[in-house]
């Protein structure tokens, strides 16, 4: 199944907003933008870039801009929809009583767009170095083997790992999560890779 028959069997299946999406869609295929399927939803790219995506809701459906912050919004369309924690996306919802304005739209998309292109982005922050709790570090000191395998963990799979120790309040917890997580990590496993891609 190609992008665009994702995107139009996204659509189908929209039993409340689908005739609002198609129309969202044909306004985004206005634009300069590469039509994708990502996360299920239909997510339009420049050069390999996220920019914007359009997906439905409950009671609601929304333009995704990746970048939004930097939109101008002049029109004040966009929120945030997760306050304190998302940075850069901006999200522009449609309720029942709201008219679709295409040109409006398309002012956004291009906007965002160029935006893309001269590569303004929010880059992520993430956490450089990992808090190694003192037992599982004396366990590594004690274990080349197992010093070696956490050392070729990815960062955020050695935190999962630190986490999981240092959060344990007793000792005793903190010995028996060792020992059961000792084999994972020489194994080269994740604390929840077992839940990944369900």
């Amino acid at each position: 199944m190609t992008d665009s028959e994702k995107v139009k069997a996204y659509i189908d299946k929209q039993e409340k907003w689908g005739s609002q999406l198609g129309e969202l869609r044909e306004i985004f295929q206005q634009s300069d933008l590469k039509e994708e399927v990502k996360w299920g939803t239909p997510t339009y790219t420049m050069k390999g870039k996220l920019v914007a995506g359009f997906a439905a809701f409950k009671n609601h459906y929304a333009i995704w801009f990746h970048q939004g912050v930097f939109l101008k919004d002049a029109d004040k369309k966009l929120h945030n929809a997760q306050e304190g924690k998302t940075k850069a996306m901006r999200q522009w919802r449609f309720t029942e009583s709201d008219k679709i304005e295409a040109d409006l739209v398309l002012k956004y998309l291009r906007e965002a767009t160029e935006n893309s292109i001269a590569g303004k982005v929010v880059k992520s922050e993430r956490m450089k170095t990992v808090s190694i709790p003192g037992l599982l570090q004396q366990a590594m000191n004690n274990n080349a083997t197992l010093k070696k395998a956490f050392e070729n963990l990815t960062p955020g799979k050695q935190r999962e790992y630190a986490e999981h120790i240092g959060s344990a309040k007793r000792e005793a917890t903190q010995i028996s999560r060792l020992e059961k997580i000792t084999p994972m990590i020489i194994d080269g496993k994740g604390l929840h890779d077992k839940y990944r891609n369900c």
